[in-house]
């Protein structure tokens, strides 16, 4: 019971189902910021490379739609005019357009959640419910939300009036310029502020993200038992456990499942070792050793016993000393008979011990039969 309360405590990393489940949900990684900056640089790098030649291409616009000639006049045709000088700007236009793209298409991408999800698209009724509207924005963590953007504009707008700031001298001297040197000006100056809150946007999505990513993560967190669950899942769907039970039939020999079958008790280290024991009074002149086998060949006979209902039980220290003293075919060696004895009493027992709730009874192995999982002697 004092064990309950770290049962429930999420306190384990989300393992992959977790994390493709939720991403199948649309919980993926979101960074306004990150989105925002990218967007920035993104309209920034645009402004500096392609700047130039979107003010040229407005320049031409401007000039061939206040220049026109008597043919234009009596030949006018609106749609033809208005196409003519739409195509002048389309390509700087279509720049800014790949430009935005790849930048919306970079944020999911570099946060790992690029794809497309239809459950993260689908129509979800509770989403038309005024009331929930207003709790989201009204809520805490709407409020949060609020704070968080009144205080990325306040800092935003610092940072770009001590852009302005520094080149204060130069905008005032703007006015005693020609018109075109002073439009040269107006461009650098606007240039330099785009560039200067697109690092600031860098650097606050630089700080975003991270949280961004601790929040999911502790959003997905799952309990001990949650992880167990899965696993347990896992291994228990049909596929798997007859994929498992295959393999771990195939390394059974026909005369060792024969032999499992036969087996009066199992005995394991629980995990490494498992020794199959036959033992008829009557019949047998002591417990003989039906089969053994370590790591995979353990396991397949323990599933094998499982399925046959034939008694396993866990006493590692006398399962290693059986192990490495005895081979198939042979009793076991004189030293173990009253541990083993005890262990076939039980086992004889074994209904009338579950009814009165008996647990199984501890044994001694003698001091040089005991093995460590290397086979050595353990004193």
């Amino acid at each position: 019971m004092a064990d309950t309360p770290d049962r429930d405590q999420k306190t384990e990393a989300p393992t992959g189902k977790r994390l493709r489940e939720a991403a199948e949900r649309g919980d993926v990684i979101q960074s306004k910021e990150l989105n925002t900056a990218l967007s920035m640089f993104a309209g920034a790098a645009w402004i500096v490379l392609a700047g130039p030649w979107m003010v040229g291409a407005c320049s031409k616009m401007l000039e061939q739609g206040l220049t026109f000639t008597a043919d234009d006049i009596v030949n006018f045709n609106a749609a033809r005019a208005i196409l003519s000088l739409l195509a002048i700007v389309a390509m700087p236009l279509t720049t800014l357009f790949v430009c935005i793209a790849v930048a919306a298409i970079g944020t999911p991408a570099m946060t790992g959640s690029l794809g497309f999800r239809a459950s993260a698209i689908g129509f979800k009724p509770n989403k038309l419910n005024p009331l929930n509207g207003i709790q989201r924005i009204f809520g805490p963590q709407g409020l949060i939300e609020f704070g968080k953007a009144f205080l990325k504009v306040l800092l935003l707008g610092s940072i770009a009036f001590v852009a302005l700031r520094s080149r204060w001298a130069e905008i005032m001297g703007l006015g005693r310029q020609d018109i075109v040197a002073a439009l040269g000006d107006i461009g650098h100056i606007f240039r330099f502020t785009v560039l200067v809150m697109a690092v600031a946007l860098g650097v606050l999505a630089g700080i975003d993200l991270p949280i961004q990513i601790i929040r999911r993560n502790a959003r997905l967190r799952m309990t001990k038992q949650e992880v167990k669950d899965e696993h347990k899942e896992n291994e228990g769907s049909p596929e798997m456990k007859g994929h498992i039970k295959g393999k771990q039939r195939q390394l059974l020999n026909a005369s060792a499942r024969k032999a499992v079958k036969e087996a009066t008790v199992i005995l394991t280290n629980p995990t490494h070792f498992a020794v199959a024991l036959r033992y008829r009074p009557g019949f047998d002149a002591a417990p003989i050793v039906l089969a053994k086998g370590a790591d995979e060949t353990a396991a397949a006979i323990r599933e094998l016993a499982s399925d046959v209902a034939v008694p396993i039980l866990s006493y590692p220290q006398l399962t290693r000393a059986i192990y490495f003293t005895s081979r198939p075919g042979e009793i076991i060696r004189e030293d173990l008979y009253i541990a083993v004895a005890t262990v076939l009493a039980f086992v004889f027992n074994l209904d009338r011990a579950m009814a009165e709730g008996v647990s199984q009874p501890t044994v001694d192995v003698p001091p040089e039969a005991r093995f460590d999982e290397n086979g050595k002697t353990v004193h």
